[in-house]
């Protein structure tokens, strides 16, 4: 039997509600796994895969689901409220990021190892570069009079794509991580394929969410 669009449509947000719930618990679990993992404190390498888990897992996933239509922890709350809100956790996923890039870089010099020369690392730093552009980008959306001869509508329109594009970068360099010597001897078998499920989940969750508000904004636009 045929579905109505309206049940499609209702089946449609069920399905995105449900997928946004499975995101915030990978969120805030995968971060916790790797914590314990990774022991804290044990040694100073053990500070990097937590500190660069919780910017990337955690801060900005919950950063960018904050506008999320279904599954926002703050749907009650103002947009304003909202963007004030997700610039708090970009600047603190920032924040953690600069530190484990930190640790891990004066790990390796007290260690007597070469620095950036594996595909995790180059992403890595890259992904953390990039993170503090987009933070820099988002000050334009906070005060959009610095450009004057930017529309706000479109400055809105890049920074979401633009910010996208530093989570997924953000997600593979998590995923290489997991492909290091250090990961794969401490997980294995099924537990590692599902730990690289963990951010793989999350990017399709946060993609759905970018392309529908690109999509809703183009319709009203018409």
């Amino acid at each position: 039997m045929a579905l109505t669009a309206e049940t499609e449509s209702r089946l449609y947000r069920s399905l995105r509600a449900a997928a946004g719930a499975a995101a915030h618990l990978v969120a805030l679990g995968f971060p916790t796994a790797v914590a314990v993992l990774a022991r804290p404190g044990s040694s100073l390498f053990s500070w990097h895969p937590l500190l660069m888990a919780l910017a990337f897992s955690f801060l900005m996933t919950e950063a960018l689901l904050i506008f999320s239509p279904e599954t926002s922890l703050l749907r009650s709350f103002s947009r304003k409220v909202k963007v004030r809100v997700h610039w708090a956790l970009q600047l603190l996923a920032l924040l953690c990021a600069l530190l484990g890039l930190g640790i891990i870089t004066y790990n390796k010099h007290l260690n007597g190892k070469a620095h950036f020369v594996t595909w995790h690392g180059l992403t890595g730093l890259l992904t953390v570069l990039y993170a503090g552009g987009q933070c820099m980008g988002g000050v334009l959306l906070l005060y959009p009079k610095l450009m004057k001869n930017w529309t706000l509508a479109k400055l809105k329109l890049y920074h979401a794509t633009s910010g996208l594009v530093g989570y997924l970068l953000g997600c593979a360099s998590l995923m290489l991580g997991m492909c290091s010597l250090w990961f794969t001897t401490s997980v294995t078998s099924v537990s590692w394929y599902l730990a690289m499920l963990c951010p793989l989940l999350t990017s399709l969750v946060i993609m759905n969410q970018v392309s529908n508000a690109y999509l809703y904004r183009k319709r009203s636009q018409h």
